[in-house]
């Protein structure tokens, strides 16, 4: 299905990969629940595709007053519900939906967030240093102007994965021992005076810090997993995940859960112990991600590091589920104060 045919022309965000999930997941029936809402491109495009019902969460208050305009559309069928993802369980539950014949996640930041300089998640646009999605709790800002250099330098390459994580943390703080970093153009200005400018066609110099900081405000990396592990809980039978990443350490996590989920993760050799799978939960819908199409990135640049993993409910019931079999990278926040 052409692109074009499935966005309208006014949308304010292009759902990434949005085409191969309807087509794969075809017929589109029963409940479905879209654990990252944004603008609703996904929940409408699944209510318009036969959907009965779609519970849309998010942690932005933001979108919900936005999407005011045309909820009205779908009557009783479209349910808004505000909370994160990683609860999805619950809340589906909690919102009379005990079972799903769907579950879709958009992992990471929205075109919509991104646009907002006053949200502060885009070094191309100056604001506030802040880039929490619920607007609320330590943001950026807090991070970047109290932790100390070498918690500094652990995120940035855990979760930025930038190998001059070490040089980038020492200027930091020397950057705010003269002045507190409070805007985005602050800390792009401490970052460019960090590493060699970017050559063409390479990302912005800023790309791996921001990444960091992100995720780190919002936890992303501990609510993806606790977002599979609901999706599992609450799926029925026959039922379809669909997880749209757009980095690799995103679509790793993506990938070993289904791998551990489905009975599909690597043997082992004479130099790594044989791991013990688990029942199979789900029965993966390809082996390989999809990625976008030429005639998606003509319509959306944005989707071209996109990576879209599914996977169909099998009945076996859901499980308690190791964490060590997807190598997480853990950063604990605690540590700075």
């Amino acid at each position: 299905m052409a692109m074009a045919q499935i966005i309208a022309p006014s949308a304010p965000h292009i759902p990434v990969l949005l085409a191969p999930i309807l087509e794969n997941a075809a017929p589109i029936s029963g409940r479905w629940l879209d654990g990252t809402f944004g603008a609703g491109g996904y929940t409408r495009a699944l209510l318009d595709a036969g959907a009965s019902d779609v519970y849309a969460i998010d942690r932005d208050p933001e979108v919900f007053v936005r999407a005011e305009k045309w909820a009205g559309e779908y009557e009783n069928h479209l349910h808004l519900i505000h909370g994160t993802f990683g609860r999805l369980d619950e809340l589906a539950r909690d919102a009379g939906a005990a079972l799903l014949d769907g579950v879709v996640l958009d992992i990471g930041v929205s075109s919509m967030q991104i646009d907002q300089a006053a949200r502060g998640f885009s070094f191309m646009k100056d604001g506030p240093l802040d880039m929490r999605m619920a607007q609320a709790g330590m943001s950026a800002a807090d991070i970047v102007n109290s932790a100390d250099e070498g918690d500094l330098a652990d995120l940035i390459y855990l979760y930025g994965e930038d190998r001059a994580s070490r040089r980038i943390a020492r200027n930091i703080v020397k950057a705010r021992a003269l002045a507190p970093i409070e805007t985005t153009f602050q800390l792009v200005e401490v970052l460019e005076n960090s590493l060699p400018r970017a050559k063409p066609n390479q990302a912005h110099v800023a790309t791996r810090t921001f990444q960091a900081l992100r995720i780190a405000v919002n936890d992303e990396l501990g609510q993806l997993v606790a977002g599979l592990r609901a999706a599992e809980a609450v799926l029925a039978p026959g039922g379809v995940l669909a997880v749209v990443t757009f980095h690799s350490i995103e679509d790793r996590i993506v990938k070993r859960f289904l791998q551990a989920r489905s009975g599909n993760l690597p043997k082992g050799n004479r130099y790594q112990p044989e791991v013990t799978h688990d029942a199979p939960r789900f029965q993966l819908m390809g082996r390989k991600a999809i990625g976008p199409s030429k005639d998606e990135l003509d319509h959306n640049p944005r989707a071209r590091s996109a990576k879209l993993r599914m996977a169909r409910r099998l009945d076996t019931p859901a499980g308690d589920f190791d964490t060590s079999k997807i190598g997480l990278p853990k950063f604990d926040l605690g540590r700075i104060s």
